[in-house]
């Protein structure tokens, strides 16, 4: 009798002491997976920055070569300002996805918000014999936290025109209104994604394609970036590619 007393204590002491280590290693779960939060938008926000600062630098830079040229200074001098607003507004769009904060969505115009995005890149694709080609009615909104999504537009934009470096190509960017939501679709005539990198492409730090002389991406956390920003907005985000031929990212987000 005595012997199964112990044996109970000492089961109980054992059960205990499992719990106590559990409790332990959840609190160090979370706080792990606080650090990982923190570590991806830190490289989203640094990978980000190098995005908005090329252009940023391209502005001064051409308005010191051409000191004589006060028109051209001015308007180098507005799209700075206007980049760094939208710079700090980028900020605070990676951190709310990163702290899960709530901030408000609105109904904004689709078209305006993706011609933006070409606004801020300070690029003229036809220099790289890209033909860009927007089909999205004047009329269609999306209801989102605009600079997110502009974001994802950007990264999108910019993998499209890097994947079609150095020959050029077709730069299609398409919408249109599926009743309860909103098809956005970013097509390009590029290098194209072989299948076995498909399942892949939106791990953070994952990157399938070669850096070329033109190119500044290959660090893998633009399309980690979109995917956080479009399941931030309830919706979904697929990709169709065929080496040589090319890649299509269709995003489908609620009316709601």
């Amino acid at each position: 009798m005595t012997s199964i007393i112990a044996k109970r204590r000492s089961l109980h002491s054992q059960l205990k002491l499992h719990q106590q280590n559990q409790e332990t290693l959840e609190k160090q779960t979370v706080q792990l997976e606080s650090l990982a939060n923190l570590g991806s938008a830190t490289a989203m926000i640094a990978h980000e920055l190098n995005n908005l600062l090329t252009p940023l630098a391209n502005y001064a830079e051409l308005a010191l070569m051409h000191p004589e040229d006060r028109a051209l200074a001015e308007r180098s001098l507005r799209k700075t300002t206007h980049n760094c607003r939208h710079a700090g507004k980028v900020m605070e769009g990676i951190l709310s996805l990163a702290n899960a904060a709530s901030i408000q969505k609105a109904d904004t115009p689709l078209l305006p918000l993706v011609r933006s995005v070409f606004d801020c890149l300070c690029r003229d694709f036809s220099k790289d014999g890209i033909t860009v080609e927007i089909l999205i009615d004047a009329d269609l909104c999306v209801r989102v936290i605009p600079v997110q999504l502009q974001q994802a537009v950007m990264n999108l934009i910019l993998n499209a025109r890097d994947a079609m470096l150095p020959r050029g190509g077709n730069l299609t960017i398409e919408a249109r209104d599926l009743q309860d939501t909103v098809q956005l679709r970013i097509s390009d005539t590029g290098c194209g994604i072989a299948p076995a990198e498909i399942k892949k492409v939106f791990d953070p730090f994952f990157s399938g394609r070669q850096k070329n002389a033109l190119s500044k991406s290959g660090y893998g956390l633009g399309l980690a970036l979109c995917k956080k920003v479009v399941d931030h907005h309830n919706g979904s985000i697929t990709v169709d590619s065929q080496p040589g031929f090319g890649t299509t990212f269709t995003i489908l987000l609620p009316k709601k």
